[in-house]
């Protein structure tokens, strides 16, 4: 079963899917005049100046748009959800795999994704609506529905199953499995244990509803990111004479094959280019249309505005803390040793921190994992809200806190290839409504920038 899994992913992530991701952000990254470069001070000034309470708001009907999170809630809890074990066990396990090549693969994605990423937080927003409870309900199943006039509705009920399927095997399975395993090692906890303490937690804070969620994330993402990359730094500086080598590899290897060394058993450049993007986008969540669930949850003034966010997170998920991470690993040289996943990170850590680092890297790996567990909470009700109806949610949302015991039983390997190839089946159906919806979101796009530049005029309907 597990190589029939497994075969059915290497054809998912074969070179097909990722000239298709690469194909639609290059060809939004056209039609903005590549923004996510061009745009920079302007997505600066509209996010990280926005956080830090520094920007005056650019819109006076920002009043006029209610929702449950603020920006940065919404950022932190898509921020809890993509940085997670995709950032210190996905990369690990891309390089363990597909050797140093396949980060230059990861930086691609993610450069083209920003764009994308854009895309669907904008067509979020323009599509979403409230429901009957309170809450808002938005992502790709809605602009598929709403947005689409032929087929549509039969698009969405593809994508919302798919993301069904992954959002337990991504939630459920590989963050409470890395928190578990990591929990096991370094502090020696049964992993039956430590997934229970995990689901319990998460139920204590769920109860409170997405406005709790995001508040929980908003106070916790920002120390655990510092927490991880100053630890990840710390390893680098002391492995800094290899650091001109690491760069050299990744971009040798990016285009040729990468020879067995030690325990590492050697990677085609097409495997390189496959682990790059399955884990470059597994990381950011770009072209998958997830994130944008939680961003349709945001108070903000614009569809648009909200997008940049979407920019950001790339930014800071992949080339920030990805980057760090493949880093730690090459300078330390752990990663010819046969190791991978969480387990190669710790070893790089290990390298520069020794018992300290296990223990520094260990609080940071559970604690970005459990708010990812926590953070795909919000992907998950909206799925149940769009398969099976609003009234079937305070029901069924329940069933997010059954799979974690059953994923602390089951092999790393086995968690990663059903992650994988749920990935593969939610990128086609949104791929295509992004490209077929691209018109609305540059006529959001354009609109916005007018905005911006002080020219008044009819705005265009969006949210409910």
């Amino acid at each position: 079963m597990f190589q029939y899994l497994s075969e059915i992913t290497d054809v998912l992530w074969g070179t097909p899917l990722t000239i298709l991701m690469i194909g639609v952000g290059l060809y939004l990254s056209i039609r903005t005049k590549f923004f996510q470069f061009t745009g920079f001070r302007t997505t600066y000034r509209l996010t990280v100046n926005e956080i830090f309470g520094r920007n005056k708001k650019t819109d006076d009907d920002h009043a006029k748009h209610s929702g449950t999170l603020k920006p940065f809630q919404a950022l932190s809890t898509v921020l809890a959800g993509t940085i997670g074990s995709g950032n210190i066990a996905g990369v690990a396990a891309a390089i363990a795999v597909g050797g140093p090549g396949a980060v230059f693969w990861m930086w691609i994605i993610a450069f083209v994704g920003m764009i994308t990423k854009m895309a669907e937080v904008t067509l979020a927003l323009a599509f979403r609506k409230k429901g009957t409870d309170g809450e808002f309900y938005g992502g790709p199943m809605h602009y598929m529905r709403k947005g689409l006039s032929k087929g549509g509705k039969t698009l969405a009920a593809i994508y919302s199953v798919a993301l069904l399927i992954y959002v337990i095997t991504d939630a459920c399975f590989i963050q409470v499995h890395t928190l578990a395993e990591t929990t096991q090692r370094v502090f020696r906890v049964p992993l039956l244990i430590a997934g229970a303490v995990t689901v319990l937690v998460a139920i204590v804070i769920v109860v409170g509803g997405t406005k709790r969620i995001g508040e929980f994330c908003g106070k916790m993402v920002p120390p655990m990111c510092v927490l991880y990359i100053v630890g990840a730094i710390a390893v680098i500086i002391a492995n800094a004479s290899e650091i001109s080598h690491a760069f050299q590899m990744i971009f040798k290897y990016a285009f040729a094959p990468t020879p067995a060394v030690g325990g590492f058993l050697g990677a085609t450049t097409s495997l390189a280019i496959g682990q790059g993007a399955a884990r470059g986008i597994f990381s950011n969540e770009a072209g998958i249309g997830t994130a944008s669930t939680v961003h349709a949850t945001s108070k903000t003034d614009h569809p648009a505005h909200q997008g940049m966010y979407g920019i950001l997170e790339v930014f800071i998920d992949t080339i920030i803390v990805c980057t760090l991470t493949a880093l730690a690993i090459l300078t330390s040289g752990v990663w010819t040793g046969g190791e991978s996943g969480v387990n190669l990170t710790i070893s790089a850590f290990e390298t520069a921190w020794g018992n300290q680092g296990i223990i520094v890297l260990g609080i940071a790996i559970i604690l970005f994992t459990f708010s990812s567990y926590l953070g795909f909470f919000v992907e998950y009700r909206t799925c149940i809200e769009t398969i099976f109806g609003e009234k079937a949610v305070k029901y069924l949302q329940w069933f997010f806190f059954v799979p974690p015991m059953l994923a602390v039983t089951m092999q790393v390997e086995e968690v990663w290839t059903m992650a994988d190839m749920a990935i593969g089946f939610i990128v086609i159906p949104n791929m295509i409504a992004i490209v077929m919806l691209s018109n609305k979101f540059i006529a959001y796009f354009k609109e916005y920038k007018q905005i911006l530049a002080g020219k008044t005029m009819k705005r265009m309907p969006w949210g409910e």
